[in-house]
């Protein structure tokens, strides 16, 4: 059990930083957009592909933090954690779900 402990560990912190890397990229495609239209080179700022970009980072990071969820409740099932892992699998879902809506729209 303890290897476990160590496996959804390492598959969260996986999943964190897919997310926190995604949101590093998505900034540093603002500011140089924004850098670019404050120097007169660039004109319009196309926030859809960075938009798009930080979607898909975003929706794989909560597919490996689903995973931990998932590894975590199968490795110490009950009730309580079973109907956590649920609300959070649906939350999850929907926010995939609109993100893959959002990113699908912006392609």
């Amino acid at each position: 059990m303890h290897i476990l402990r160590w496996i959804i560990y390492i598959i969260a912190t996986i999943g964190m930083s897919i997310i926190v890397w995604g949101a590093f990229l998505a900034f540093l495609g603002f500011i140089s957009h924004e850098i670019k239209r404050f120097s007169g080179s660039s004109k319009v700022i196309n926030i859809g592909n960075l938009r798009h970009d930080f979607g898909v980072y975003l929706l794989l990071g909560l597919e490996f933090l689903i995973a931990a969820d998932i590894i975590q409740t199968i490795s110490n099932p009950n009730l309580e954690g079973l109907m956590v892992l649920g609300s959070i699998v649906v939350i999850r879902t929907v926010i995939s779900v609109f993100l893959n809506r959002e990113c699908a729209v912006s392609n």
